[in-house]
């Protein structure tokens, strides 16, 4: 609602390398000019701040893309405009990704100086030949050396790892997130390898060259990543996401409840009361369109758009979906939206639980969100 806070994403579009399970809107760029996209990106924010006017800011995330490749002062200028456009909320909750070369975590001081409080590292795996494989940049040697030093310039880290990889096994997942969980930090992004049309996995797989564990280890290993977790403190709070009570993303959350968001930069979403925005994918196509005042398209959505949003985002937390949220967020009933004969049916199943207060996935049905979601939606 439009006295909520709001959340700020900023995208940064550059990477070294394009990794080939990602479908994210990245490239590879020889040379970027640091104070043109600096000047571009603080216009495209003040464009946002100019439509919502009067709100206060939650948080701030910088994702990509490779946001570690952006100079702090860059990300210095960002958060500066953005708490001048919108007052910070106290506890404001600024996060950046970064991968984990030595090059990147040497700039983790001054991205701290700059105001970031929370560094979600890409780590990916615990395992030279796997990280290979997923065509990172960076070896086991760097990742725990760039943990290590983010661990002493930030109060909060997560970093991600990707499960459900070729050859792997319950044996080996259990010793890999057995040692993750040992490193201390107090926020856990765990996913399960998926093959992404587009990507240069998808083609490999296509040709029978990239095989995935079967539908029962993967079913497996997501069980024994939700045991593992939660007997280690950090449960699962989101199908993929795992954090110490009071430690979630704050500003993930702003999109699993359907809040508002400004999203800058090329391809950037956000969802600002009832108009979805979304900005030119290609960088170069972006940074000159937003020079000429351009750039974004705004779309009014639909109720029935709106309560389709709502739903796939909700049902991913572990709370579920809070039927007065979704009520005030998009202008109608939960259950009006809902089939009332199939959602007894999955309740039955014990995949789910539905009360006046909303809509929740059990933990057995917290795999199956999106086959859920296919069968409950009217």
């Amino acid at each position: 609602m439009s006295g909520e806070p709001i959340a700020l994403y900023v995208h940064w579009p550059f990477c070294v390398t394009k990794c080939p399970y990602c479908d994210f809107n990245s490239h590879v760029r020889a040379a970027v000019d640091d104070a043109a996209w600096r000047a571009a990106l603080l216009a495209d924010l003040a464009h946002e701040a100019a439509r919502l006017p009067g709100r206060r800011l939650a948080s701030i995330f910088f994702g990509g893309g490779t946001p570690s490749l952006m100079p702090p002062t860059t990300v210095a200028a960002i958060i500066d405009a953005a708490t001048s456009h919108w007052p910070a909320m106290p506890d404001i909750e600024i996060t950046l990704e970064a991968n984990p070369s030595s090059v990147e975590a040497a700039r983790f001081a001054g991205f701290a100086a700059a105001g970031v409080n929370r560094l979600s590292l890409g780590l990916q795996a615990l395992d030279d030949a796997d990280l290979k494989a997923l065509g990172r940049p960076h070896d086991l040697a760097q990742g725990l050396a760039a943990l290590d030093v983010a661990q002493k310039h930030f109060g909060r880290v997560s970093f991600d790892l990707i499960y459900d990889r070729p050859g792997m096994t319950a044996a080996s997942w259990h010793a890999e997130l057995t040692r993750a969980l040992g490193f201390g930090t107090d926020h856990l992004s765990l996913y399960q390898l998926t093959i992404e049309a587009g990507t240069r996995f998808a083609a490999l797989h296509a040709k029978g060259q990239l095989h995935l564990p079967d539908s029962d280890t993967s079913a497996d290993l997501f069980d024994l990543t939700r045991a593992l977790t939660a007997a280690a403190g950090i449960p699962a709070y989101e199908v993929s996401n795992h954090a110490r009570p009071g430690s979630e993303s704050r500003h993930n959350i702003t999109y699993w409840t359907y809040g508002d968001y400004a999203g800058i930069g090329p391809g950037a979403h956000g969802r600002r009361m009832g108009v979805a925005t979304e900005r030119l994918k290609k960088p170069e196509a972006w940074l000159t369109a937003v020079n000429a005042g351009g750039g974004r398209t705004e779309t009014w959505l639909t109720p029935a758009e709106r309560t389709t949003e709502a739903l796939v985002m909700g049902l991913r937390l572990g709370t579920g979906i809070d039927a007065a949220r979704f009520l005030e967020r998009t202008g109608v009933v939960l259950d009006s939206v809902l089939r009332r004969d199939r959602v007894a049916r999955v309740v039955a199943q014990g995949l789910a639980e539905h009360d006046a207060t909303g809509l929740r996935l059990t933990l057995a049905g917290q795999p199956f969100v999106d086959a859920v979601l296919r069968e409950i939606a009217a």
